[in-house]
């Protein structure tokens, strides 16, 4: 059956197409595509283990779920700063600019 594994780092952004075997999980997957030797910072983030951050289609999943034909594996990256605290920042910026 035929997957996606992608992974966006901050400055590219990566989708592997490949065939894996019926029941294959989402971490073998992940193995097979070889984007952990591309991308070492994947380990280094999350240690490649329960802490790694993996869904499909942007719905977070366990590194033990099965694939279907066609799905997209995302690796997802640990985030740096709070989404919310990030938009407060870029808005009081905005309005710095303009006073």
């Amino acid at each position: 059956m035929q997957v996606e594994i992608a992974y966006a780092s901050p400055d590219k952004q990566t989708i592997l197409k490949m065939v894996v075997p019926e029941n294959t999980t989402l971490v073998k997957a992940i193995e097979l595509s070889g984007i952990l030797g591309l991308y070492p910072e994947i380990v280094g983030e999350a240690s490649a283990g329960p802490n790694l951050l993996v869904g499909i289609f942007g719905k977070l999943r366990s590194l033990d779920w099965p694939l279907k034909e066609g799905d997209r594996v995302e690796i997802y990256r640990q985030l740096l700063i709070d989404p919310m605290t990030a938009r407060r920042n870029r808005a009081k910026q905005q309005k710095a600019k303009k006073t």
